[in-house]
């Protein structure tokens, strides 16, 4: 059966944009070491006031109104972020109330940049189960908070932002061209220590700063990815050539450009964000699909390949014909 189709997306930035211009000017980098190593020339930086909860809002209220339905009818909001607004309670529970659905389903997911795919294959199977019959998955991070802006290694690599869609629960026993084809997670706790953030409530009582061994990192990321991919075309039975877009995790322009060629993806079919957005984790992959959309570049009908990997490890990948 065809899964949860799409009815809308959207996504919101915050007001500040940092240049790598900017950043050179406070720490030992250039705009040159940036760009060579990332694809990073910008990101944007939440300022006062702008939280994940204002981001996860405004991005969820474009893809409401994209999807033309009244904000009332959503029965299941699921926010995935690794940065929330409280340690509890869910950051979903906020914007499930500025929406005016409350009573539904509404609850965070923290798998990292990973966390998208995770909330949208928990939202489908939730809709497929008749939990709900419109789903609100958002992916919204404040990165820039939990960064260590003396660690030059790190703290380019991230900004903030969010995306959202809006998805509607299959028909039973209808025939339907378009909606989720096939998903597939994955996580492997063994390699915690190589993208991690060193505090949390019960450990340090403090939020803590990101951590991260970028080569062995760039390392489990290609394979990883290249692998899950492979997983889910099998069994959406397609292949590679199908795919019109891949929208993937905007971690870093090289990581992009070897899983791309490692499946033999032309470039010209991989959504690029992360010059102008950087890693927004959980948000980015939402945010290049909104932006590929409403640029015209994704179309109805197209196929359309989603795909992350994040601390923990996780990882993940979902195939959606739009």
């Amino acid at each position: 059966m065809t899964g949860a189709r799409l009815l809308g997306s959207g996504s919101a930035l915050p007001e500040r944009v940092v240049t790598n211009a900017e950043l050179a000017a406070k720490i030992d980098t250039s705009d040159e070491w940036i760009v060579e190593r990332t694809g990073i020339r910008q990101r944007y930086i939440a300022g006062e006031g702008e939280t994940t909860s204002t981001l996860a809002i405004d991005a969820a209220r474009a893809a409401i109104a994209d999807a033309g339905i009244p904000a009332e009818t959503i029965d299941i909001i699921i926010l995935a972020t690794a940065t929330p607004d409280n340690t509890f309670p869910a950051t979903a529970t906020k914007v499930q109330d500025a929406l005016g659905c409350n009573g539904g389903i509404a609850f965070d997911v923290h798998a990292v940049c990973s966390g998208f795919l995770y909330a949208l294959t928990t939202a489908d199977s939730l809709l497929k189960t008749g939990m709900g019959k419109r789903a609100l998955v958002i992916g919204a991070e404040t990165f820039s908070r939990i960064l260590d802006w003396e660690d030059r290694t790190t703290c380019v690599l991230f900004g903030d932002g969010a995306g959202a869609v809006v998805l509607e629960a299959p028909e039973p026993g209808a025939a339907s061209e378009s909606g989720i084809l096939a998903s597939r997670l994955h996580a492997d706790g063994a390699q915690h220590d190589l993208l991690f953030v060193d505090g949390g409530p019960s450990t340090t009582q403090t939020v803590g700063h990101l951590r991260m061994k970028g080569r062995e990192v760039f390392r489990h990321a290609v394979v990883n990815l290249a692998n899950v991919l492979h997983e889910v075309l099998e069994k959406a039975d397609v292949s590679v050539s199908d795919i019109d877009w891949v929208v993937p995790h905007q971690a870093n322009a090289r990581i992009l450009d070897a899983t791309a060629k490692k499946l033999g993806i032309p470039p010209e079919k991989v959504v690029v964000t992360v010059d102008r957005h950087a890693n927004t984790s959980a948000a980015s992959v939402p945010l290049a699909f909104d932006v590929a959309r409403r640029d015209g570049r994704i179309k109805p009908g197209d196929l359309v390949m989603f795909e992350a990997m994040g601390g923990g490890f996780t990882w993940g990948a979902s195939l959606m014909r739009i």
